[in-house]
């Protein structure tokens, strides 16, 4: 469940290429849900790069028309992701098949005290 949940904060910042390949960004904060074997999922991604579910608290990265995340221990976990609408699915990294998430509401101030990880080196990647 933790590669999904994970897979999920990853993949809530995108940006959409549009008719002449000028990159826009698509502002994609807010709550995300994921259907999984165990039951619902919610992820709350906000602008500041951090996102949360639960007391799990990551930080996200746009490169190229990947998503990087990291829970602060030191590496990225690196997937691909494709966007439409209000549906997002995430794919390959250690992922087994493509997960997808819809979104259901507006991001919340993230709460005081609440740390969000350093991000590692951008070579410091769980794989390629």
């Amino acid at each position: 469940m933790n590669r999904i949940v994970l897979g999920i904060v990853g993949a809530l910042a995108l940006p959409v290429i549009a008719g002449a390949q000028v990159a826009k960004r698509v502002h994609l904060e807010g709550q995300w849900e994921a259907k999984a074997s165990d039951g619902l999922h919610y992820v709350m991604v906000r602008a500041d790069s951090s996102a949360q579910f639960g007391e799990q608290v990551a930080r996200w990265r746009l490169v190229g028309d990947s998503i990087w995340f990291t829970l602060g221990d030191g590496a990225w976990q690196v997937y691909g992701l494709k966007v439409a609408g209000d549906r997002l699915t995430l794919s390959g990294g250690d992922l087994d098949k493509p997960v997808s998430l819809r979104k259901v509401g507006p991001p919340t101030a993230r709460p005081a005290g609440l740390v969000v990880p350093d991000a590692p080196p951008d070579t410091a990647r769980a794989w390629d």
